[in-house]
């Protein structure tokens, strides 16, 4: 199932995001650790109303000195560069492992 995402809700200091995926913490936690890094980022956290009949939603809030739509994105962003450093590494590894191996 391809994930699939929702905008509840864009202000200038606020974004709510639900999150389609069968995986509902993993990436609504990565994502809403990551911007808690971000400067001007106040508030930053994923909730679930119900463990099984709802979806997780991000939550991102800023000072003001940046737009929140903004931050999501580089967020987004960020994320992917983790998992392409975290996939090569593994590979590597893998690589080693294979070598010692033998």
């Amino acid at each position: 199932m391809p994930i699939r995402l929702e905008l509840k809700k864009l202000t200038d200091r606020e974004l709510r995001v639900v999150i389609y995926d069968e995986d509902k913490h993993s990436l609504p936690n990565l994502l809403s650790k990551l911007a808690l890094k971000k400067p001007g980022v106040v508030y930053a956290a994923y909730m679930i109303e119900h463990p099984i009949t709802s979806y997780p939603e991000v939550v991102i809030v800023t000072d003001g000195s940046r737009k929140p739509l903004e931050i999501f994105e580089e967020v987004v962003q960020d994320a992917q560069k983790l998992v392409e450093e975290f996939s090569l590494k593994l590979e590597e590894a893998l690589k080693n492992a294979t070598k010692e191996r033998k």
